[in-house]
């Protein structure tokens, strides 16, 4: 049988946990339960936001959920294989080939030019190919991203929009079915942050698979479905059919100042 169908012939979920729990053990003994039987599904191609307050868990589930950290008992499944008790080695390949990560402090390498920093990943993962095609798809991303005359310049000599559309760029070089991106608009202007989000819109459009981790519900608003956590549990949104909206509400499209709370 296929492993990305269900034994009724189904495509599988692209995520789907199963009573995932995550407790930390401190100094041996003192147990703090951070994920509490946490079931959820992400369908291939959703727009999906990850809301919750400080201490909630969110942090934790986006460790899990990106593969770098694992639970403590459960499962998970990610692209029909079960990633939840691989090993830290089997880990990292897996987050190389199938997930894309963007951050609100973008991590980006200061003494690389975009493009180095953008074709980084595919000297780990992209064996197949030449340097020659390894720069192509670095530059192809970049144009695609419109940062065309960017490619030779340092992060220093970017903008926040800017060093942020690089981070996109070299979370998708890889071509992974799933893109986190983490608190994307933190370091951003309103009028930039309004520029990324369309971006995440459009990429969705294409058919890519996007987790976004925020507090903010303007942020929030731009995904179709709103996955709650509080206390270690989710409250709402953890299927498809639930946590529907109609995207973006939030968000002055004009650049007006958007009432998204900084941390």
């Amino acid at each position: 049988m296929d492993e990305k169908k269900n034994t009724r012939g189904k495509e599988c979920p692209l995520i789907d946990l199963r009573e995932v729990d995550k407790t930390y053990f401190l100094g041996g003994e003192l147990e703090v339960p951070v994920l509490k039987k946490i079931t959820m599904t992400v369908e291939r191609g959703e727009y999906v936001a990850l809301m919750g307050a400080s201490g909630s868990g969110k942090s934790t589930l986006m460790n899990i959920l990106g593969c770098l950290d694992r639970p403590t008992s459960g499962e998970y499944f990610l692209d029909g294989e079960e990633v939840g008790s691989v090993s830290g080695d089997k880990r990292a390949k897996i987050r190389n080939k199938k997930i894309g990560f963007v951050f609100q402090s973008f991590n980006l390498l200061p003494r690389t030019s975009a493009l180095e920093n953008v074709i980084m990943p595919l000297y780990y993962t992209a064996g197949g190919l030449s340097n020659a095609e390894v720069v192509k798809r670095g530059k192809e991303m970049l144009e695609r991203m419109g940062l065309a005359d960017r490619m030779d310049h340092a992060p220093s000599q970017l903008s926040g929009g800017q060093q942020q559309r690089v981070a996109i760029a070299r979370a998708l070089v890889n071509h992974p079915p799933v893109l986190f991106a983490d608190e994307p608009t933190g370091n951003l202007d309103s009028r930039t942050s309004v520029d990324v989000m369309n971006l995440f819109e459009e990429l969705n459009n294409e058919g890519i698979t996007i987790i976004l981790v925020t507090h903010s519900t303007e942020v929030a608003s731009c995904a179709k479905r709103t996955i709650r956590i509080h206390d270690g549990s989710i409250v709402s949104g953890a299927f498809t059919s639930e946590g529907a909206i109609s995207g973006c509400a939030g968000l002055d499209r004009s650049g007006a100042e958007e009432k998204e709370v900084r941390k």
